[in-house]
């Protein structure tokens, strides 16, 4: 726990500031600099080091298909489906009140109280957790199991007789057909529960909580992180108009034109209005071969081991749920080839999910030359006395992984602000990875500087998912 602390507190300190990267960027090869680097670890490596034509074929690919889910001829049979949010207003400082949210989107799930005044802003919250058992079990124990919740958080504040707005962040693919009515499209993130998937989950946890007759609960919009990330950003700077997620999952939304959101179903939103917030579900690019040319044989273990196999490609290759599980079928091949901790490769090494993504941060957290928290996690792994070679060759299988997961990101980003086609656009980032790891975010500063043309922010979001979620709701209840 200590180790990944420094990691947190490092990251934290590079990142509370938006900052201009076309004023501060130097460039970063794609492939990491390590001294004393075996030959043969180095081309082991190599098809997880981009080259920028391969990021610049990223790009227009995704570009592509991004068109695709906007368009209303061709969204229904496209990959990264570009779903509406039907969010069209940003926080503008008047919204006043108590809020809640609910953030659903893994393991854990959190419920918010955001009293809003003006630019200040006050949050309660407590973290529930979701049994394997209910992941995998019936919609309506998932969903009386979080009314439960909802109403103990309710009634430890004394708030049961008021009625709360909420905003419901609910971290799964949707299909919006309004501000209340989202249908899920498919579980992600280890999540089977039946009787959902094509269902307004907003209805279901209504009724939850309809069930229950003891807590006041107005549901007035459903989002994703990325919306909430994005709002929650939107609150300090203005200049927010993209959401990002690099965590457990990995998506974004970004704020389109109305008018080029031609897969907008009929509803309830205002044709009149300029933008809309799109949620894009690029996690899901790749999915039919586009980007089998950078595709490794860890990618492909990877999926077939997974609960979703030739689903989310792309997260797959990006997110935390995946990052660890990466470097440590690397780290396998190469103790199977004697390249590695000569020849000789723990029990726990060879179990799938043993090499936690944490680690990837926490050993590219030493300092250069100091193998501290490496020899202590491979120590944990069962290897000890290790030698400050294999610790350097360790460093630089995570930093191969880590490296091609930013400059991916990178690569996504930049075909956003390309469609955009604005300077000064802020984006406004959450989720583990970019929180904890140690380079991530520079990795990503010059990369993205490197892609495309236009000043761009990269700004850590606070409580996003949460706060943002309380945000949505604010604006809804206050617009209607």
């Amino acid at each position: 726990m200590q180790r990944f602390v420094v990691a947190y507190a490092t990251r934290m300190v590079s990142k509370d500031d938006t900052r201009s990267p076309n004023n501060t960027a130097v460039r970063i090869d794609n492939e990491p600099h390590h001294s004393f680097l075996y030959p043969q670890i180095r081309d082991a490596c190599k098809d997880l080091v981009l080259s920028d034509d391969q990021l610049q074929l990223v790009m227009q690919k995704l570009t592509d298909e991004i068109n695709a889910g906007l368009s209303r001829t061709t969204h229904d049979d496209s990959v990264v489906k570009c779903f509406t949010t039907y969010v069209q207003d940003l926080p503008n400082g008047t919204e006043n009140g108590n809020f809640l949210a609910l953030d659903l989107g893994g393991t854990n799930f959190r419920v918010l109280l955001i009293t809003l005044e003006g630019q200040k802003s006050d949050m309660k919250s407590k973290i529930y957790a979701i049994p394997q058992s209910l992941m995998l079990g019936t919609g309506t124990q998932l969903f009386d199991h979080i009314a439960q919740c909802l109403a103990l958080f309710i009634k430890d504040l004394n708030l049961q007789n008021e009625i709360l707005p909420l905003g419901f962040t609910f971290s799964f693919p949707l299909k919006q057909y309004g501000l209340t009515k989202g249908n899920l499209v498919r579980w992600t993130k280890g999540f089977n529960c039946s009787g959902v998937i094509g269902e307004n989950v907003v209805a279901l946890l209504e009724e939850a909580i309809s069930r229950r007759k003891d807590v006041k609960i107005d549901v007035c919009a459903i989002l994703n992180d990325t919306t909430g990330t994005l709002m929650s950003c939107a609150f300090k700077n203005q200049n927010c108009r993209i959401g990002l997620i690099v965590g457990t999952g990995f998506n974004a939304c970004y704020v389109e034109k109305t008018k080029n959101a031609e897969c907008a179903i009929p509803g309830n939103y205002d044709k009149n209005k300029a933008h809309m917030l799109i949620n894009t579900e690029w996690g899901a690019f790749g999915e039919r071969g586009v980007l089998d040319f950078i595709i490794t044989e860890f990618d492909r273990a990877i999926d077939e081991n997974s609960i979703n196999p030739t689903k989310q490609l792309f997260e797959k290759m990006i997110s935390g749920m995946y990052m660890g599980e990466l470097a440590r079928l690397v780290l396998e091949k190469l103790v199977n080839a004697g390249l590695l901790f000569g020849g000789k490769c723990p029990s726990d090494l060879r179990k799938r999910g043993k090499f936690f993504t944490k680690y990837v941060s926490e050993i590219e957290n030493d300092p250069k030359g100091r193998y501290t928290n490496c020899r202590e996690i491979l120590a944990e792994l069962g290897l000890r006395n290790v030698s400050d070679q294999d610790c350097e060759n360790v460093r630089y299988v995570c930093s191969v992984v880590s490296r091609r997961a930013a400059h991916l990101v990178s690569a996504g980003i930049a075909t956003l602000l390309n469609k955009m086609s604005e300077d000064n656009v802020t984006v406004g980032i959450d989720g583990s990875v970019y929180r904890f790891h140690p380079h991530f975010h520079d990795l990503m500063t010059a990369k993205i500087s490197e892609l495309q043309p236009y000043k761009f922010d990269l700004m850590l979001s606070h409580d996003g998912s949460g706060r943002g979620a309380a945000l949505v709701a604010a604006v809804a209840s206050q617009r209607r």
